[in-house]
């Protein structure tokens, strides 16, 4: 349930109210918007004196929360949420674009990918020292000492950088590294990384899962933020159909759907979902139409030749194309880029 409180409510009739809820044994999550404040109730509900709560004169209402998600529901924090990275924030009026390769596969590589995002006007460079991969005999990822040269790539370029995690163990080494934590479609239901993730409370990216629903993904989310990270961003990479034409099925109304259920931010992996690079642009446009706050691109210095997703990488020179013509779709939904 969520507690709404009336408008000339003062912050002792907040923590009052507050305080009620967590003496009945339940978690209190208030959240301060701009016309309202909502305090979400976590727990056995039967626990709290619901009449008298709404007996108080500071109290407009309580509502019911149907949805097994909670932290994630925008009827808990109805503003959107912001999520602040090291040189960008995710979710405001600016788009933030996350570029890089699938995999990192040597310093060199790494450096000349970072130089084309930062050129291309990337704020985030990603890169993969962790690949889970459907064969065990494809390229694995460098590992930690990835994740060291993805350090350097920050130190050299201002850069914030994001790294996928397959592991427990990954995550408590990654977090020495990176400013955020991407668990893939694959892990999106690995409720013990999830977990972990959450206990770092660093940022998370948080990609849809091959086949789930926006109901079950939400509810990863609500994995990783009640273990007290509310730092949490969702990404539609596409999910599997029928469909061959394309590596998955970019769906496009995850955007507004989210939007309308959840507070978080989030942003769209056109590489992911077209698996083609020539699709790239098209669904990019797209995805910033629909009210995304971000997009994630596969960029190599030499997509022929890379070792991981060289077919759904652009180029610099392709990145940097994609990024001018982006700014005029940008620009059209009152957003910046």
């Amino acid at each position: 349930m969520i507690i709404v409180m009336k408008h000339k409510a003062t912050q002792d009739d907040i923590l009052q109210v507050a305080s009620e809820v967590t003496r009945a044994g339940l978690m209190a999550n208030v959240s301060e918007g701009a016309e309202i404040t909502v305090i979400g109730v976590i727990g056995d509900k039967s626990r709290l004196n619901s009449d008298a709560i709404n007996s108080l004169p500071c109290v407009d209402k309580i509502v019911s929360v149907t949805e097994s998600y909670k932290l994630a529901n925008k009827k808990f924090h109805p503003d959107p949420s912001v999520i602040e990275m090291s040189n960008c924030k995710i979710g405001g009026k600016e788009l933030v674009v996350m570029a890089g390769p699938c995999a990192i596969e040597s310093k060199e590589q790494l450096f000349e990918s970072a130089d084309a995002a930062k050129a291309g006007g990337a704020a985030i460079l990603r890169g993969g020292a962790y690949k889970p991969r459907t064969s065990p005999y494809s390229f694995q990822g460098l590992e930690e000492e990835g994740l060291k040269f993805m350090q350097e790539a920050k130190a050299r370029t201002g850069l914030s950088v994001v790294c996928e995690v397959t592991s427990i163990q990954a995550v408590n080494t990654a977090a020495n590294y990176v400013d955020m934590l991407q668990i893939g479609a694959r892990n999106m239901q690995n409720f013990e990384l999830l977990k972990a993730a959450g206990k770092t409370k660093i940022p998370v990216l948080l990609k849809r899962g091959l086949c789930a629903t926006i109901e079950e993904w939400l509810n990863a989310a609500e994995y990783i933020m009640s273990e007290g990270n509310p730092n949490v961003v969702l990404c539609e990479r596409g999910i599997r159909t029928f469909e061959t034409s394309t590596r998955n099925t970019l769906d496009i109304s995850a955007i507004p759907v989210i939007k309308a259920k959840s507070h978080l931010p989030i942003i769209v992996d056109p590489s992911h979902a077209s698996g083609k690079k020539e699709y790239i642009a098209s669904l990019s446009k797209a995805a910033i139409a629909a009210g995304a706050d971000g997009l994630m691109i596969e960029v190599h210095p030499n997509p022929k030749i890379a070792l991981s997703d060289g077919p759904q990488s652009l180029n610099p020179e392709e990145f940097k194309v994609l990024m001018e013509e982006l700014k005029i779709i940008a620009s059209a939904c009152n957003r910046t880029l």
